[in-house]
């Protein structure tokens, strides 16, 4: 027979069990997982203390208790201080045979709305990319005439007149280095999965990082050392990992700190395009303590072009997206001023394919 303990242990939506003090007296795994805060940490502790909410909640929580009635809040962000809010809805019910305790469902939205954006998004960057792929090809040609010609006419001219063709030149290449930028994401070969330890390609993009582009940077390392090996590219993993630390330290050119984390969400799965629903447990967070991105792009932070800084591509995360779908993955950002967490999920080495 199924016990009280293990339904309760077994819900996949995370739940808590609130004494007469709004006190949290019980939480479930899920609830720990979403929190990212252990049983011990949580049990004991006023939930409004534990349990992070943009909506004040207590009055319209107390007249709830005090008439043995559900409460429902939508669309709240909800967090803990351990990592970034999610947007998600809220219930809360009284537990039957007892005089005060009730119960509180957290239901995240994010997964649904994400996995819609992330497949849209897929199919706006391979299009874009066809498109800015094809351009490139049809601009460099005409780039290459135009340089020859004007270095033809610096033959015959005077050093003053030497230096217009001399700029002509240089911005004339200075295009074709971009154009090649582009031709270059556009051509990425197919990813070849093999069982890989990711921490070890995360500390080789750490490394190369720390003594590159985020020297500026310190850098905090929180792996589970338990995790077990991925299928994925090495080489295209490491450069998604190596995308993701520069955005991160091009956000906090004055210094700041990088974390690197890693754990398990058993609970995460993806319907890919062949109706397989896919397990991506393993999880790595780039997480940083910038400004956060700006609210009129994070929306859209994974579309190619679209960039928060002056004079960039909007090439970087695109590619990372891009990488990580080819690779079977999956990719998040959540934002906010202090803390930004970039997470790709991604399939055991060791696991089924999936089910139906």
């Amino acid at each position: 027979m199924i016990t009280d303990e293990a339904l309760w242990s077994s819900l996949p939506t995370p739940a808590l069990l609130l004494d007469g003090n709004d006190c949290i007296t019980q939480s479930n795994p899920a609830a720990e997982a979403f929190l990212n805060l252990s049983t011990k940490s949580l049990n004991g502790q006023v939930v409004w203390e534990k349990v992070l909410i943009d909506s004040p909640l207590e009055r319209p929580f107390e007249r709830a208790r005090a008439q043995r009635t559900s409460l429902f809040i939508n669309d709240v962000f909800v967090g803990s201080g351990m990592r970034a809010p999610q947007h998600c809805n809220l219930q809360f019910s009284p537990l039957q045979g007892t005089d005060d305790v009730m119960i509180m469902i957290i239901s995240p939205q994010q997964i649904v709305s994400r996995l819609v954006q992330n497949s849209v998004t897929g199919k706006a960057a391979r299009s874009a990319i066809g498109m800015a792929e094809m351009l490139a090809h049809e601009i460099k040609n005409p780039l290459a005439g135009i340089t020859g010609a004007a270095q033809l006419l610096s033959m015959g001219l005077t050093p003053e007149d030497q230096e217009l063709t001399d700029l002509i030149v240089a911005e004339s290449r200075r295009i074709v280095k971009l154009l090649e930028q582009v031709e270059q994401f556009g051509n990425l070969r197919q990813p070849d999965r093999k069982s890989i330890n990711i921490h070890d390609t995360l500390d080789r993009a750490r490394q190369s990082a720390a003594v590159g582009f985020a020297a500026h940077m310190m850098f905090v390392t929180d792996y589970d050392p338990s995790l077990p090996r991925a299928l994925a590219d090495s080489d295209q993993l490491q450069q998604i990992f190596q995308n993701l630390i520069k955005n991160a330290a091009e956000a906090n050119r004055d210094g700041g700190k990088i974390t690197l984390r890693t754990f398990y969400d058993a609970s995460l799965r993806v319907l890919q395009a062949d109706g397989i629903h896919a397990r991506l447990p393993l999880q790595i967070e780039v997480i940083d303590d910038g400004p956060g991105l700006p609210p009129d792009i994070a929306a859209n932070v994974f579309e190619p072009f679209v960039s928060g800084r002056e004079n960039g591509t909007g090439l970087g995360l695109a590619l990372v997206s891009k990488l990580i779908q080819d690779g079977g993955g999956w990719v998040t950002v959540d934002s906010a001023p202090g803390r930004t967490v970039f997470r790709i999920s991604l399939p055991r080495a060791d696991q089924d394919d999936g089910d139906d």
